[in-house]
């Protein structure tokens, strides 16, 4: 468990959260928080609703019912360009990135909020809009440092390896300097090596930037590692809540997830 730096007040509160889509009941009255600093981990088993949660945090589902409060702003529903302008960042399970650009260039996308020259001014790269590039290529070359990434930097995504490729989609979401990332399985598809790479990434990011983190994983070695807290989803409704050891102890859990072998 991650105990290096201080874990602070709420910084993001869901207050019971339905979501359906036609009859189907993806979420149903789901409430939990998240705190400043922390490593905060959502499973439960595949259709349990958790991707969908992610979606609602950042504004691509608007759920029917409930509240998002973040920041201490309490709204109904988040939309994706207020989720980004408010410092929320998002990772995918499956990789969204563009594949035939370089490294450089996918990482430099992240930086489009943080971009104030207009799209003329960008596309002659001349007075303000040059000096703004440099600067934006300055902390993206840093974050490409930080995640080990140097001697891709040039390659076109599509030849890198998967494990590699959500490297550069870690990267592109930390170019954005969010205060939160939520990270949707960012360990499927990894060998061993590539995981562990992963794990002390992920805390590096939380101890070294301050960032706070959700996170889907399947992995529960790496879940009970990595976490402060722990969420469990199990047919859309919580089930369990609390540190590592409380949810791994917790018999609903063991019954609906822990016990069952994947």
């Amino acid at each position: 468990m991650n105990q290096t730096r201080s874990i602070g007040d709420v910084v993001l509160k869901i207050d019971n959260i339905s979501l359906a889509f036609g009859g189907v009941k993806a979420l149903a009255e789901v409430s939990f928080d998240v705190r400043e600093h922390e490593i905060r981990a959502i499973i439960g088993p595949n259709g349990a609703g958790k991707s969908s949660m992610l979606n609602v945090i950042n504004g691509v589902y608007h759920p029917q019912q409930g509240s998002i409060t973040f920041k201490g702003v309490t709204r109904k529903q988040m939309r994706p360009h207020e989720a980004a302008q408010q410092g929320i960042a998002r990772t995918f399970q499956n990789i969204a990135l563009f594949k035939g650009m370089t490294v450089l260039d996918n990482i430099m996308t992240g930086r489009n909020l943080k971009m104030h020259a207009g799209f003329l001014a960008q596309a002659i790269w001349f007075g303000p809009a040059l000096k703004e590039e440099i600067e934006h290529r300055r902390t993206v070359e840093q974050i490409i440092d930080f995640l080990q990434i140097e001697a891709i930097r040039k390659t076109p995504v599509g030849r890198l390896p998967y494990g590699m490729q959500k490297r550069v989609e870690l990267a592109r979401a930390l170019a954005a300097e969010p205060d939160m990332l939520l990270l949707d399985e960012p360990m499927a598809g990894m060998n061993v090596e590539e995981k562990e790479d992963m794990c002390r990434f992920i805390l590096d990011v939380n101890d070294e930037f301050g960032t706070t983190i959700v996170l889907i994983e399947h992995d529960m070695g790496v879940v009970m590692d990595l976490s402060d807290r722990v969420v469990v989803l199990d047919y859309g409704r919580k089930i369990g809540d609390g540190t590592p050891d409380e949810v791994r102890n917790n018999q609903a859990v063991i019954d609906a997830y822990l016990g069952v072998q994947h």
